[in-house]
């Protein structure tokens, strides 16, 4: 006990004291929240279905919010609603005390990935309309099971401790995760357990291959003229555009293998007769640290004004996301893989298997269907590192370099799917991602008991984040002081889908699954 109030004073992240039970008595404890989050599973159907029907871009997940807060409170959770400037994101509180554990997952959905459920080819609902193609409907089902369980747990057996939930708004704009921690989410938080759709059980441990990056749009403004009769007399934001973006491939052939950029020219002007006089274009700075990160910044702005001065323009730049590469805790990684192996892959039927392998024929991938063996976990990155080759980002990265953190993910999808894609949306509203979701709810409910009952877990938590590693790396954020979450991306998109989306949510209180609602035999492997 001496000892853990030393680390409490040294860490400054926890005052709780040693809740004792016997390892009989902690086995059935888990044995009851395994059976308890086993017989929620219809309501771990309905909420992934419910989720997946709503179907909303990043910054617009106004019906994914309401439903999922409805039903923490409900629960009895304490919601905040509207944290950090961002309508969408909540914070969703029950008991006291330490230790305080915090649960995520992201909420939004893909441009264009409309798909019908269970369906192996590909077949929009609406077409055009956005769609779950990276299974993030299933993430905050998982949490809100396990937390349900585990409050149970603690109100009979008096344990104190904090439970939170919150989601990753806007995570495929990379969005909303900074904008958490700077209204100081996670100031008092001793772990943060995530949540992210697979199609395998696994965790994240140690440092990892992610990028981080900045998202900058910039806006260039000219003068309108007629393009016929007196060009002379205009200023092209749109030239000014082009020129940034040939400057930056030109630039492509000197940068490191780590270096990722990439843009889209969101507003081109209006129509040829007229010159343009706002055009705007859109980047992702994508490398493996924050400094080179800055450098990469630092370059795009100075193209932005060789571009305006080339022109005779002005511009004007807004930061729309910004994700750090994320570096996971060890220890924690290490309990979550134990329980991992505790409770084990589901058990698909000969439909899952089926509708796995269709799709994977239609993809031209090996048609391996569903996991059926769990992953080893991965050994620490030690010693001297390669040099980084650059990949995916996620914001998480940032929550993960202020408080100690783990990413789960957990076998809900379908190998073989290229990501962001109608294709990773066909597993989501199906019996696949029901089990997957159940199975992960135990996963992560398990390993909030061991932190509630080893207040020595959290310890060595403490001592790899503050020990090894930030030793010698120290979060800074991206963010400066006037920048604001871009809540207005994705509006009009919503407002242009939504009115026709909104017919077919899923009802359950008229159909046992979203599958019978939509009228899909499960599976439909052929057209």
């Amino acid at each position: 006990m001496r000892r853990l109030l030393l680390f409490c004073v040294l860490a400054g992240s926890c005052a709780f004291a040693q809740q004792k039970i016997a390892p009989d008595k902690e086995a059935a404890l888990k044995a009851d929240l395994e059976g308890q989050i086993e017989g929620m599973k219809k309501q771990a159907q309905v909420m992934v279905d419910s989720v997946f029907s709503f179907g909303e871009l990043g910054y617009q997940e106004f019906e994914t919010s309401k439903y999922l807060t409805g039903i923490l409170e409900k629960e009895g959770f304490k919601v905040e609603r509207g944290v950090a400037g961002i309508p969408t994101a909540f914070v969703a509180t029950w008991g006291q005390g330490k230790p305080v554990i915090a649960l995520g997952s992201d909420i939004d959905d893909i441009p264009q990935a409309s798909q019908k459920p269970g369906v192996a080819y590909h077949d929009p609902m609406i077409e055009g309309a956005p769609g779950h193609g990276e299974g993030h409907n299933s993430g905050m089902p998982l949490n809100i099971l396990a937390a349900i369980a585990v409050k149970k747990v603690m109100e009979r057996e008096h344990l104190s401790g904090t439970i939170k939930l919150w989601p990753g708004v806007a995570e495929e704009l990379l969005g909303g995760k900074a904008y958490l921690i700077r209204a100081g989410i996670f100031k008092d938080v001793d772990m943060v357990l995530f949540a992210h759709v697979s199609d395998n059980f696994g965790v994240t441990s140690g440092p990892t291959t992610q990028s981080g990056l900045v998202s900058v749009e910039y806006s260039f403004h000219g003068e309108a003229a007629h393009a016929a009769m007196a060009p002379w007399r205009g200023r092209s934001a749109l030239d000014a555009v082009e020129l940034m973006d040939t400057g930056w491939n030109f630039r492509r052939e000197h940068l490191r293998l780590a270096t990722r950029v990439h843009y889209v020219i969101t507003n081109g002007g209006d129509q040829p007769n007229v010159v343009p006089p706002l055009a705007s274009v859109w980047y992702y700075y994508r490398e493996a640290d924050y400094d080179h990160i800055m450098n990469l910044w630092k370059i795009g702005d100075d193209m932005a004004k060789a571009a305006a001065l080339m022109t005779n323009t002005i511009f004007e730049s807004h930061l729309l996301g910004s994700a750090w590469p994320g570096h996971f805790n060890i220890p924690i990684a290490e309990d979550v893989y134990q329980n991992i192996t505790k409770v084990g892959l589901p058990a698909w039927s000969a439909e899952d298997e089926q509708l796995a392998k269709a799709l994977q024929h239609e993809l031209k991938v090996p048609e391996e269907g569903l996991a059926t063996k769990i992953s080893p976990l991965p050994a620490p990155r030690t010693g001297p590192q390669p040099e980084p080759t650059g990949g995916a980002s996620d914001d998480i990265g940032d929550v993960s370099w202020v408080v100690p953190t783990v990413t789960l993910g957990y076998p809900s999808n379908i190998p073989g799917g290229p990501g962001h894609s109608w294709a990773n949306g066909i597993a989501m509203a199906t019996p696949i991602a029901h089990k997957g979701v159940v199975a992960g709810a135990k996963v992560q409910a398990m390993t909030m008991l061991d932190i509630l009952l080893h207040p020595e877990l959290v310890q060595k938590a403490w001592d790899y984040y503050n020990n090894v590693q930030t030793k010698d790396t120290k979060y800074h954020t991206f963010l400066r002081a006037d920048d604001k979450p871009a809540i207005w991306l994705n509006q009009k998109k919503m407002e242009e889908y939504r009115p026709r989306m909104k017919a077919l949510y899923y009802d359950p209180s008229k159909y046992d699954t979203y599958l019978e609602q939509l009228g899909i035999k499960y599976p439909t492997v052929q057209k």
